[in-house]
């Protein structure tokens, strides 16, 4: 198991019963994307909402590219995978003996769970790793950077090589099965409310062993990371325009109501590009998040986490709107998996964010992302368990070659060029200037080969997004601003052969 986040927690609890466990988490286990997740997770449990509603939403968001299977299984298994948290102890708010449920964006329904306001991700993380943790097959070891997966003579997988920062050596772990649950690619991008953590690594591990890559374009960018000198992109929920707070220019105007009629709740691809042309429209920096008009007694309280964060940072969010600006915030593209976390290499399977199951489309609906995990985790957990078996040798891994490019150099051109306003000749520099050089590596260490998935990660985005001529959800084409019927189809792109459409 790669990946200590909720999808990887989830799966090797279910797995556990089939043998050794090891599950590797890179830095600690208090540094995943779910620890990150403040929006909450989304399920069909109030006694006004509906699996078949929370399914319309999905699909919806999702702007004509969902995997209708996907999301009935995901809307369908959530409410008792939901229930099983609570039942191992996950403390999720309540109004006394009830549930709370908010509303997020694009929810028909107040149906969004948080634990301790803004804190959803890592309670659930919590409550998985004590339950993973007492289970006597699972094991748990720290790496500082997985590289590449380790493949068999007759190409299955056999298991991956991690990074060892302490030693400097590079350490083979040979499995009889390997799941990715990497997590996000958001730390390609120069502006990224991801953690440091999120560099793709999954990802451009298994497309570097001949593993599909299916909708890389897609990427989400949340609009309100809290934009301050010197402070991190952190993201100010959605749950906060959830609670009816507005989103203002820099004469102090609402302007939403011009780019959609859901305004501040409109879904995030829209809200960010609103965003990003009103800011040029004005020639700002930022734009305002603004919620003193709410009943601020309750904010402290209700969103501990954001609260103290923006005032560390010299925001009071009773007081004073929040400076934001949209940030890489979450890949509805990855590995290629079916509803089991199969990929399409013998051996390999892939969870949660690294993994692409068709179930968020072209945008993912907000709170979508941890019913994901606990859902297709436990479900790969469970695959994993029928499939496992003996390996043949190992093949002689490929030398291995660094980019000659720095990391800051990488992300920002992720960022100018294929982020969230893109177009044909941007998209073409990018590779161009991606595909400029290698170099051998020279006594690596952990940000070499970080560099490496980053820059892998980045040239994918870049060749499945020149290749729809189209604008859909998450990926937005100036110079094809509309959606087209010829491109209603998911991108595939792998080691073996260019981007496809299917």
């Amino acid at each position: 198991m790669i990946g200590a986040g909720v999808a990887g927690l989830r799966a090797a609890i279910e797995l556990a019963s089939s043998g050794t466990v090891l599950v590797l988490a890179k830095d600690s286990l208090r540094e995943s994307s779910s620890e990150y997740a403040q929006g909450g997770v989304a399920v069909a449990l109030s006694d006004d909402d509906e699996v078949s509603l929370h399914e319309q939403d999905t699909l919806f968001a999702g702007d004509g590219l969902c995997d209708p299977i996907a999301v009935r299984t995901l809307v369908e298994e959530g409410p008792a995978a939901i229930q099983q948290l609570i039942d191992w102890g996950t403390e999720f708010d309540r109004e006394g003996p009830k549930l709370l449920f908010a509303r997020e964006g694009a929810h028909s329904r107040n149906r969004v769970l948080h634990a301790h306001g803004d804190s959803t991700g890592q309670e659930i993380a919590r409550t998985l790793y004590r339950k993973a943790a007492s289970l006597p097959n699972v094991q748990f070891q720290s790496f500082a950077a997985m590289t590449d997966l380790l493949l068999d003579e007759q190409g299955a997988v056999a298991g991956a090589v991690a990074f060892d920062q302490t030693s400097g050596a590079l350490i083979h772990l040979r499995a009889r099965a390997v799941m990715l649950a990497t997590g996000g690619i958001g730390r390609v991008y120069k502006e990224t409310t991801n953690p440091d953590v999120a560099t793709g690594d999954g990802v451009a591990a298994a497309y570097r062993a001949g593993a599909e890559i299916q909708d890389i374009e897609f990427v989400q960018f949340h609009p309100t990371a809290l934009y301050v000198a010197g402070a991190p992109r952190f993201l100010l929920s959605e749950a906060l325009r959830g609670e009816g707070a507005y989103l203002r220019n820099e004469a102090g105007d609402r302007f939403m109501e011009r780019y959609h009629p859901l305004k501040e709740l409109a879904p995030r691809d829209v809200v960010s590009r609103a965003i990003v042309t009103e800011i040029q429209r004005t020639a700002s920096e930022h734009v305002y998040l603004d919620l003193t008009h709410l009943d601020v007694a309750k904010l402290p309280a209700r969103y501990p986490r954001i609260y103290q964060t923006c005032l560390r940072y010299g925001i009071d969010l009773v007081k004073q709107p929040a400076p934001v600006h949209p940030a890489a915030h979450y890949a509805m593209g990855g590995v290629k998996t079916d509803l089991h976390g199969r990929t399409t290499l013998p051996g390999l399977f892939a969870a949660g964010e690294a993994a692409c199951t068709g179930v968020h489309g072209a945008n993912r609906l907000a709170s979508n992302s941890l019913l994901e995990g606990v859902v297709f985790g436990a479900r790969a957990g469970s695959a994993m368990s029928g499939s496992v078996g003996a390996k043949a040798n190992i093949r002689e891994s490929p030398p291995v070659l660094f980019p000659n490019m720095t990391e800051v150099e990488v992300r920002t051109l992720a960022w100018d060029q294929c982020g969230i306003l893109r177009e044909a000749s941007g998209l073409r520099t990018a590779l161009n200037v991606l595909e400029a050089g290698w170099k051998p590596g020279v006594s690596p260490d952990r940000s070499d080969f970080e560099l490496r998935n980053i820059h892998t990660v980045v040239s994918l985005i870049a060749r499945a997004a020149l290749a729809r001529e189209e604008s859909r959800g998450g990926h937005y084409r100036l110079d094809f601003p509309e959606k087209r019927d010829v491109f209603q189809k998911h991108s595939l792109v792998s080691i073996h052969q260019n981007v496809r459409f299917s």
